[in-house]
């Protein structure tokens, strides 16, 4: 199970009173206390946590501002060369289901070629959104789309606007004549302007959030209504139908990615605003999946994994104040960058009788590793034709080992190597140091509040020489940068990280890159549309009648 956006649970030692689900898994289970995202971004992340791979191996990281894939129709995708723990798993005969998020790609160089697709990445059944959960997926909530439309349109319109008072003042000043030809084309420009604007925003909705089963859509535009209820309904039927068999499902929620919804049973319910209303609502559906193991008497062979993309999106504010983007509670930072607010991430895994109740494991992890995890657990052996970054979790859960075997974890900002990890096997510090940090702004904040998301190179970070260093077992917060008159083993501490990544970057090879200005832009040719709605892109068969048994 993975939950969409901001975190949850930032902390596992601490719990939500309203999300009874997620403390009953955490409480049955081993709490991963330093679990860390691959990437403070989904795509990336959610390509980590398929592949058991850096995001940059598989070429889904970007070099650019865009780090995750924003449209439908856009041609860059997790590589069909990628090997996901799906695809492992399916050839050991397991049933394979990936219900809600995807945000991988969909087509290459058709609409109907589905070389991203889920069912081309070792999922037998696919149902849910192809891209993610958008402000501007739900109308009246905003657009992600605001500083680039403020670049792209209202910029240009202002500098037509200046031009022609410029133009009309040289006229009345009789300074020299304009002809009427130079007004007519600036005034039509800007009109071309308007009216793609237009239409980009009657069309955002429909061609970009949309509701799929496996290969065909069901709902364009989607709609929130019982959407948790849906995914939850599709869920159970999926374990239902693959009770006498091995399976595997990914439930990646919506949940709680902005846009918020919940349905009206939950809508206004929590002490905590919209985001608390749907972080009890995807509490309630992990009840029903639980309540559906239990039933079927699959509790005690399903490993159950609960986590999420990355931290809390902590420079989603609205005007009235509320946090929609959730919290980090003590950590430093959020999506988007890599202070521990921005990777730490919920990991809590529970399988009675093989994983010991109430565990609470203070070793670094990494969501890479699933994939060798449930890999070794299906009898899967790993691809020898390339690196898996990934570790098999299973002996530190059981007990027979104590120690991670990721002595060395790389922290990216989309291609750019931002930050390095030392847990050393015979010490109990936790190195951390950063190349570069992003400049927060308003200064003094915590977030990149006028840009909504830190970016990872130009004028917006700042280069560190030495590399700034901290040690995360001491000062989780990351408050304290350390120096040689703090810490006496600073330069052997520094040196030790520098021939580690020096060693890293050696294992990289050159790979197409997924997330280039050309693979993200929406492109007509790939756009999926309701085969019977013509241009109008509106179509709805889907039944929304799950209700809620609270």
């Amino acid at each position: 199970m993975r939950s969409s956006g901001g975190r949850l649970l930032k902390d596992c030692r601490k719990s939500l009173s309203g999300t009874p689900n997620i403390d009953r898994l955490a409480r049955e289970g081993a709490k991963l206390t330093q679990h860390l995202a691959a990437s403070p971004l989904c795509t990336p992340s959610r390509a980590a946590f398929m592949t058991g791979r850096y995001p940059i191996r598989s070429g889904m990281a970007s070099y650019s501002r865009i780090g995750v894939f924003l449209f439908s129709a856009c041609s860059g995708g997790l590589p069909s060369t990628e090997i996901t723990f799906a695809k492992l798993l399916k050839k050991q005969g397991y049933s394979t289901a990936l219900i809600g998020k995807w945000h991988l790609g969909m087509n290459c160089n058709n609409k109907s070629d589905f070389c991203h697709h889920p069912l081309s990445h070792g999922f037998d059944y696919f149902y849910g959104i192809p891209v993610t959960n958008l402000r501007d997926c739900k109308p009246g909530e905003g657009s992600v789309f605001i500083l680039g439309c403020r670049l792209l349109v209202f910029i240009p319109l202002q500098i037509i606007g200046v031009a022609l008072l410029t133009l009309e003042m040289c006229n009345c000043l009789r300074l020299f004549r304009v002809p009427h030809w130079v007004f007519f084309c600036l005034l039509f420009l800007a009109a071309i302007i308007l009216v793609l604007l237009a239409v980009f925003h009657h069309y955002m909705r429909p061609l970009n959030c949309f509701l799929m089963r496996n290969h065909e859509i069901t709902q364009q535009p989607m709609s929130y209504d019982n959407l948790t209820q849906r995914l939850t309904h599709e869920a159970i039927q999926f374990i239902q139908r693959s009770a006498e068999m091995p399976f595997l499902l990914v439930l990646s929620y919506l949940h709680v990615h902005t846009a918020l919804f919940s349905s009206k049973d939950f809508a206004g319910k929590s002490q905590h605003g919209a985001y608390g209303d749907s972080t009890e609502e995807m509490d309630w559906s992990i009840g029903q999946v639980l309540n559906a193991l239990d039933e079927m008497r699959l509790a005690n062979k399903t490993l159950i994994y609960f986590s999420s993309d990355q931290g809390a999106h902590v420079e989603e504010v609205t005007s009235k104040g509320e946090m929609h983007g959730g919290s980090n509670g003590i950590y430093k930072g959020g999506k988007a960058n890599n202070w521990e607010g921005g990777i730490r991430v919920p990991g809590i895994l529970r399988w009675p009788g093989m994983i010991q109740a109430g565990q609470e494991i203070d070793e670094p992890t990494s969501n890479m590793d699933l994939f060798p995890t449930v890999a070794k657990l299906a009898g899967s052996p790993l691809p020898e034709d390339r690196i898996i970054d990934g570790r098999d979790l299973m002996p530190l859960l059981q007990g027979t080992s104590q120690r991670s075997d990721h002595e060395f974890l790389f922290h990216y900002c989309n291609s750019y190597l931002n930050a390095v990890r030392w847990h050393p096997q015979n010490g109990t510090s936790i190195w951390k140091a950063f190349f570069f940090t992003p400049k927060f702004n308003p200064e003094g904040s915590n977030g990149c509040f006028a840009t909504h998301v830190c970016f990872c190179h130009g004028h917006y970070i700042t280069h560190h020489h030495p590399p700034l260093l901290f040690d995360i077992s001491k000062d989780p917060s990351e408050k304290n940068p350390l120096t040689l008159e703090t810490e006496p083993r600073f330069h052997e501490v520094q040196q030790v990280l520098q021939e580690a990544v020096d060693r890293h970057k050696r294992t990289l090879a050159v790979v197409p890159n997924q997330l280039s200005l050309g693979n993200v832009l929406w492109k007509p040719w790939l756009q999926l549309c309701c085969p019977t709605s013509g241009l109008s892109c509106h179509c709805d068969t889907e039944s929304q009648d799950p209700g809620v048994n609270r």
